[in-house]
């Protein structure tokens, strides 16, 4: 579990599905079991608030972005405003959102020249690809999927790269853009076909 402060009132904590597995839940519980759900949530903001020392009370909004391979971005916020509960007392107002990309990491951008030879046989040849910070990414939203099993995709993009804690907000906005469109697709005409 990774935790960031963003400002005063508001922080970030990344959490892996290894996480998630570790404290004895599944992705699908997330969506199925609110009273455990509860206690997670719980758990994590007492953690962060020891993190950040920094006292949490009154009401939090809990913003979860579930990511397919990666794991979950919860965002915190705390509203101080109109609250007159003994200040013990925190309430949660958590929202759920499930991210339909697949986001990977490359060191290298030969990397991606070999995932895409593996990619485009399995009919995907969509996607974007980014530079940031010294590493290139693959961006595939769900159109770029086509109807493959995301697993086997995910097994296929884990051999040569790692699951992005980066959302594609982040990279759209500080990344450099290599390819906006169709990137396997152009990745293999440039490096693999000789017309």
């Amino acid at each position: 579990m990774r935790i960031e402060r963003l400002s005063n009132d508001q922080f970030k904590i990344f959490l892996t599905f290894d996480d998630l597995i570790e404290r004895g839940f599944t992705k699908d519980d997330l969506w199925h079991d609110a009273s455990s759900v509860r206690n997670l949530f719980s758990d994590m903001m007492y953690e962060a608030s020891s993190e950040l020392g920094i006292e949490l009370e009154g009401m939090l909004l809990v913003q979860v972005h579930l990511m397919q391979a990666q794991g979950m971005h919860i965002f915190v916020t705390q509203q101080y405003e109109d609250f007159s509960l003994d200040e013990d007392f925190i309430e949660m107002k958590v929202t759920l959102d499930e991210s339909k990309e697949l986001i990977f990491s490359f060191e290298e951008f030969e990397d991606i020249i070999q995932v895409a030879s593996y990619l485009f046989p399995l009919a995907i040849d969509g996607g974007k690809v980014y530079h940031m910070n010294g590493r290139y990414y693959i961006v595939l939203d769900e159109g770029d999927l086509s109807d493959m099993n995301k697993e086997d995709i995910i097994g296929v993009m884990s051999e040569y790269s790692n699951p992005s804690i980066i959302t594609s907000y982040r990279l759209q906005e500080y990344g450099k853009v290599i390819f906006q469109k169709d990137a396997i697709k152009q990745i293999i005409e440039t490096f693999y076909e000789t017309n």
